[in-house]
C-alpha cells in the first residue's frame, strides 16, 4: 500500500489504468453480447476519457472519503495489512462503481440521444459493474498493481 501522497498518486494512476481498461472491455462486452477484437477496439477508443474521469474521481473525491469510512467503521490502525487492503478496496470500489456507472450511462445517452433512459441505465449498470469490479479488484488488479508498484518503487524510494 502507498505510504505517502506521491506514492498514492502513482498507485492511483496504475490502479485506475488496470481497472478502467478491464471495466471498459467488460461493459462493452455486456453491451455487444460478445468479447472479440471489436470489443477491444471499442474499449480502447473510449478508454482515455474514462481513465481521466476515473483518476479525477478517485483522487479528488472518493479516495480520502473511502479511507475515512474504512478506518471509522471497518478497520482499526492496528489491523493486519490484508484486512486494511480489503476494507479500503471495498470502500473505494463501491463509490467508484456508482460514479463510473453514471459515467457509462451518460456516455450511452450521448451515443443514442435517449436521455430519458439515463436513470434506468445507471441503476441497471451498478449491480452488473459491482459483481465484476469488486472480485477483479480484490483477486487480480489489487495484487497485480501492488506487486508491480513495489517492484518499481521499493519502500522508501519515493519521498513524501
Amino acid at each position: 500500500m502507498p505510504e505517502n501522497k506521491r506514492e498514492s498518486l502513482i498507485y492511483t494512476v496504475m490502479m485506475c489504468f488496470v481497472m478502467v481498461l478491464w471495466m471498459s472491455f467488460y461493459n462493452i462486452s455486456m453491451h455487444m453480447g460478445t468479447f472479440n477484437i471489436e470489443t477491444i477496439k471499442a474499449g480502447w477508443i473510449g478508454f482515455p476519457f474514462a481513465y481521466i474521469v476515473a483518476i479525477c474521481l478517485d483522487w479528488f473525491v472518493i479516495s480520502d472519503f473511502a479511507k475515512r469510512i474504512a478506518f471509522k467503521y471497518l478497520i482499526k490502525p492496528d489491523y493486519s495489512p490484508l484486512k486494511k487492503i480489503i476494507a479500503i478496496s471495498i470502500s473505494i470500489v463501491v463509490p467508484m462503481v456508482i460514479a463510473m456507472s453514471l459515467f457509462g450511462g451518460i456516455e450511452a445517452c450521448l451515443n443514442t440521444g435517449n436521455w430519458r433512459s439515463l436513470f434506468v441505465i445507471w441503476v441497471m449498470n451498478i449491480p452488473k459493474n459491482f459483481i465484476m469490479a469488486l472480485p477483479f479488484q480484490l483477486i487480480i488488479a489489487g495484487p497485480l498493481v501492488r506487486k508491480i508498484f513495489r517492484s518499481f518503487f521499493p519502500k522508501g524510494t519515493i519521498l513524501a
